[in-house]
């Protein structure tokens, strides 16, 4: 059991129902009600607002569909997949026809929006809570990661955005785009301010709470995406000298329940598939298999592409991708075929085995960040940095693990940087493959245009490297928020 999930449960519980009834509802306010005018009193309430950030993390808005489609399936890892006309709006994304009209862009500013705001409430309101001072700041730290986490992701996605770092009152509602760079400063300070707090580690009562190695970590790929390699090796470099994390010893197992919350994860959303539902996601479910036995979406099929790039003998491939006639990784069933599906697989990292409460109410925890990530961060930056020898080193435990003692997957030896950089490129691919990397790896990478222009001719240089603000949200501004070129 996830116990941070039951905190939010409970929070949510607590929230709807009042303490106590109320005679006449016309002419008195119900005793004990939670209203904006009440809230943030004490220490509980400083933890609901809190949970309440992480609640989001499994949300619809937030890690679901959209999601998927603006991180997979708009990359050359995966296609749509599910039915030839199920969900056009992730056909647009595949073959890059969307436009400002598009659901997923308009989903996922809502939903990381509404991440932020509740974070900002937070931040805002619990410094004046009479509580421990120790947790008053470790929840505000957890606050700012989290926000630094919604903004990060959203800045990749939609370039210059409005940057709204406190509650805003009504007459602020309209707010303009600021540059992408101040955005990263702010997602930077957020970062360090959550290192300079969080703890290395929690109890197993807290387990998927923010840490310092999560904080530092993220930092790393931040600097990372913004090309300051210094940086990026230097916050990789503290997350690798804690000593707090380590590889999971067998990959095939490591997406699977027993994988969860190991000695390599530095960051994941928890999910629980409880009864009485509530703290489930439906990420597994839009991935599952379309048909007997496992009843799900069919979506984010892993491309012919990413299956070619996986080298021979490479046991990642298999740990990957779900072919039809495979056992499923419990042994309980096989895949069956589904005769409406065309070229049918499915991302075997979101599979999750039967649970309670139906698909839609899917326990498998997201893994939004791994230390293999952080390995080939360092990697990545101490070959730009002219450390080539150390590069290897870490590029080679990753490969180390993932070849699981088969002779396959020998040592890399190579020593130019160039040629030792597109090795590090390669490997992010076959490790962290179907897990929602690849198209923001492709666009700090400055290759988008050269990779996708090959697979998908309607993809557009100049344009497609944005996703287009939605066009509700200009309409709502007034006229103060732009359209991002080419839209």
């Amino acid at each position: 059991m996830k116990s941070i999930h039951q905190s939010i449960i409970l929070a949510g519980l607590l929230l709807m129902i009042p303490l106590q009834g109320c005679q006449d509802l016309l002419e008195k306010k119900p005793l004990g009600q939670l209203t904006s005018d009440n809230f943030f009193q004490n220490e509980t309430h400083a933890l609901w607002a809190t949970n309440a950030v992480y609640n989001l993390l499994r949300n619809w808005e937030v890690h679901v569909f959209s999601y998927i489609g603006m991180t997979d399936i708009v990359s050359d890892d995966a296609d749509k997949g599910s039915t030839p006309n199920d969900a056009n709006f992730l056909l647009e994304i595949d073959d890059f026809t969307y436009d400002a009209g598009n659901l997923a862009m308009s989903t996922v500013w809502s939903g990381y929006f509404r991440g932020i705001y509740r974070a900002n409430l937070a931040i805002d309101n619990i410094p004046n809570i009479d509580m421990n001072e120790n947790l008053k700041a470790r929840y505000i730290a957890e606050n700012k990661f989290l926000r630094a986490y919604f903004y990060f992701t959203l800045v990749r996605w939609f370039g210059d955005l409005p940057l709204i770092l406190k509650p805003l009152t009504p007459d602020e509602y309209k707010q303009p785009r600021v540059p992408a760079a101040d955005v990263y400063a702010a997602i930077i300070q957020d970062l360090q301010d959550a290192a300079d707090v969080l703890p290395d580690s929690y109890p197993a009562t807290e387990t998927g709470r923010a840490t310092r190695g999560a904080a530092n970590a993220y930092l790393a790929k931040v600097y990372l995406t913004i090309g300051d390699f210094g940086k990026a090796e230097e916050f990789a470099m503290k997350v690798i000298n804690s000593g707090v994390y380590g590889l999971f010893p067998d990959y095939a197992k490591l997406f699977l329940p027993e994988g969860e919350n190991s000695i390599e994860s530095v960051f994941e959303v928890q999910s629980t598939a409880l009864d009485i539902g509530g703290a489930g996601s439906q990420y597994n479910e839009v991935q599952g298999v379309r048909g007997v036995p496992n009843l799900g979406w069919g979506f984010n099929r892993p491309s012919d592409d990413l299956i070619a790039e996986f080298e021979r003998g490479d046991p990642r491939r298999d740990a990957t991708i779900l072919y039809v006639g495979e056992v499923l990784p419990d042994g309980s069933a096989y895949v069956q075929d589904n005769p409406e599906i065309v070229g049918e697989r499915y991302n075997q990292k979101a599979w999750v085995p039967e649970h309670t409460g139906g698909n839609g109410n899917g326990p498998g925890n997201i893994r939004l960040f791994r230390y293999a990530e952080v390995l080939l961060i360092a990697a990545e930056a101490l070959n730009e940095n002219g450390n080539t020898a150390q590069a290897l080193t870490y590029l080679n435990m990753v490969r180390a693990r993932a070849r699981g003692g088969k002779a396959v997957l020998p040592d890399v030896t190579l020593t130019d940087k160039s040629t030792l950089r597109n090795a590090i490129w390669h490997e992010r691919r076959v490790e962290l493959g179907m897990e929602q990397h690849r198209w923001f790896d492709l666009l700090r990478q400055g290759r988008a245009d050269q990779v996708m222009a090959k697979l998908k001719p309607k993809f557009t240089a100049g344009k497609n490297e944005l996703f287009p603000i939605p066009q509700s949200e200009i309409d709502l501004s007034g006229g103060q928020m732009t359209q991002n070129p080419g839209y």
